[in-house]
C-alpha cells in the first residue's frame, strides 16, 4: 500500500461473499495449462463479437473444445459453425436459446458474450445448470444485477467464474500495480482513467424496418423494453443505447477502473459526480454520452474518468490508460506498457538534490504475448485444479468495476453529485437509488438471489 495512504476498504455489501482474487503463483509468460483427464467442453452463448474471440482464444488449448454454439441470429450461428470447422473437427451442436444449451449435460463451461442486458439472467441460469462461467465485461447492466450475480456465484462456490476484464492477466499491469503499492510514488491523491476512441465516427440515422431473416428479435430484446427493430440498435452498436448497455463508461470504463481500484485497494466511492453529453456527434442516434468526465471520491484519493469519441490523443499522449499521480512521481500504464514520470523537486515531498523514489525504467508489453489468451488459460486452469483462488478476475472484481462504472452513469443521468451509503448499498438520493435496479419487460423476471 502506498506510503501516506491510509486506504480503508469499503465493501459494497455488508458481508463480503468472496475474496478479491489472489494472484496465481504460476508465471504467466509462456504459461500453458497442464491438464489431466478429459477435455473441457465449452458452449458459447452470444458469439457475434467477444464471445467468439474468447472461444478462439480457448481453442488454442488442446484440452478444450467447443461443443455448442448459441445465438439469436441464425446467420451468426452458421458463420461460427463454419469458422469453428476451420479450427477443430469435432461436432458442434447449435441452439436458438440459452436454456436449451444449458440443458446439455455434456457442457462443462459456458462463455457469455451476449449484449449486457442479458448477462444477469443467463449467468444465473448457467450457475443453476452447474456450468462454470466466463462472462464478458461489463459484468452486469445495472448496479443491482451486479449484486445479484455476486450472490448467485457465492451460492455456487464450486463453480469457477471469470469476468472478461483481461487486463488483470497482463504481466506488465501486475508489475505496475506492484510499483503503485510499493510506496515509491509517494502519497497518491489522484488516479486518472480514460478511453479516447478516435475510431468511433457518428452513426447515420436509419429508419425502423423489418427484422432480418434468421433473427429472433423478441429473444434478442429479452428483458429490455419492446421497440421496433432498428439496425442502429442491433449487434455491435447496442453499446450506445441505455436499454442494453452503458456506453463507453461501462464498455471501456470497467477495464481501466478495475486496474485503478485494484491497485489502490479500494472499492466503493463516497460520492460521484459527472458531466458530459452528446458533444461530438449531437445528431447521431446514439443515446449514451460521447464525451464524459466523472469524479469518484474515495477515502484517501479521487479518481477521474473521462472518455471521448473521435479523438485518439488522450492524457499523456495515450489513447487509453490509467495514471497514478503521487507526490514523488506518476505511473502511467496502458495496454502497450507503463512508464514512471519523476515529479519535479517540490518543497515537502523531495529532499534537496534527490527524489524520494528509485529509478524505474519504462516497460513495454512483451511482443507476441496475448493477454486474452493468458486470461482464458487462467480460467481453464482454475476449473481443472478446482482452485478459485487463482482466478485473475473473479466475480467480486467484476462487480466492483461494473458498479463503479454504473455509478458514473447514474451521476450523469441524475445531474447530481450522488453519495453512496455502503451500509445500505444505496445512494442517499431517492432519484439516484431509483436507478439501481432495472425493470424487466416482456414477461422476463429479474433473478432472485
Amino acid at each position: 500500500m502506498p506510503k501516506g495512504n491510509k486506504m480503508k476498504r469499503r465493501n459494497f455489501v455488508k458481508k463480503s461473499v468472496l475474496a478479491m482474487g489472489a494472484t496465481t503463483t504460476v508465471p504467466l509468460f509462456n504459461y500453458i495449462p497442464k491438464m489431466q483427464g478429459d477435455k473441457l467442453r465449452v458452449g458459447v452463448i452470444g458469439c457475434n463479437g467477444m464471445g467468439w474471440s474468447n472461444i478462439r482464444s480457448m481453442m488454442k488449448m488442446d484440452d478444450v473444445e467447443c461443443i455448442a454454439i448459441c445465438d439469436v441470429d441464425a446467420n451468426v450461428v452458421a458463420k461460427r459453425v463454419k469458422d469453428y470447422a476451420e479450427m477443430r473437427s469435432n461436432e458442434v451442436q447449435t441452439y436458438e436459446n440459452h436454456e436449451d444449451l444449458l440443458a446439455n449435460g455434456n457442457i462443462d463451461a459456458v462463455v457469455i458474450g451476449t449484449p449486457d442486458h442479458w448477462h444477469c439472467k443467463i449467468f444465473c441460469d448457467a450457475l443453476e445448470a452447474g456450468k462454470h462461467v466466463y462472462c464478458e465485461k461489463p459484468l452486469a447492466n445495472s448496479i443491482e444485477e451486479a449484486y445479484i450475480m455476486r450472490r448467485a456465484a457465492a451460492q455456487h462456490p464450486d463453480l469457477m467464474v471469470q469476468i472478461g476484464q483481461w487486463q488483470r492477466s497482463g504481466p506488465h499491469y501486475q508489475e505496475a500495480i506492484d510499483i503503485v503499492r510499493s510506496g515509491d510514488l509517494g502519497n497518491i491523491r489522484l488516479v486518472k482513467t480514460w478511453a479516447y476512441q478516435g475510431w468511433m465516427k457518428p452513426m447515420e440515422p436509419k429508419p425502423n424496418g423489418p427484422v432480418p431473416e434468421g433473427v429472433d428479435y423478441e429473444r434478442w430484446l429479452g428483458p429490455a423494453p419492446s421497440r421496433p427493430f432498428n439496425p442502429n440498435r442491433f449487434h455491435f452498436n447496442f453499446r450506445w443505447f441505455w436499454d442494453y448497455a452503458g456506453g463507453l463508461m461501462t464498455d471501456w470504463g470497467v477495464h481501466e477502473i478495475d486496474i485503478a481500484l485494484y491497485a489502490m485497494n479500494a472499492d466503493a466511492p463516497k460520492s460521484v459526480m459527472a458531466s458530459g453529453g452528446k458533444l461530438a456527434y449531437p445528431n447521431d442516434p446514439a443515446e449514451t454520452p460521447d464525451t464524459l468526465q466523472a469524479v469518484f471520491e474515495y477515502e484517501d484519493f479521487n479518481m477521474l474518468w473521462e472518455h471521448a469519441t473521435g479523438i485518439d490523443l488522450g492524457p499523456y499522449n495515450r489513447r487509453e490508460g490509467i495514471a497514478f499521480i503521487g507526490n514523488n512521481g506518476t505511473l502511467v500504464v496502458d495496454r502497450q506498457g507503463y512508464d514512471v514520470l519523476e515529479e519535479r523537486q517540490s518543497q515537502g515531498y523531495s529532499q534537496e538534490g534527490e527524489l524520494l523514489m528509485r529509478q524505474i525504467e519504462p516497460v513495454s508489453r512483451p511482443e507476441g504475448v496475448i493477454y486474452l489468451d493468458l486470461h482464458t488459460q487462467n480460467f481453464v486452469e482454475a476449473i481443472k485444479t478446482k482452485n478459485s483462488s487463482i482466478l485473475k478476475t473473479p466475480i467480486v472484481s467484476g462487480s466492483i468495476a461494473a458498479i463503479n462504472a454504473h455509478m458514473g452513469n447514474v451521476a450523469f443521468k441524475t445531474g447530481e453529485k450522488v453519495y453512496w451509503n455502503s451500509d445500505k448499498s444505496m445512494f442517499t438520493s431517492k432519484k439516484a437509488s431509483a436507478l439501481i435496479t432495472p425493470e424487466y419487460h416482456n414477461g422476463w423476471k429479474i433473478p432472485k438471489y
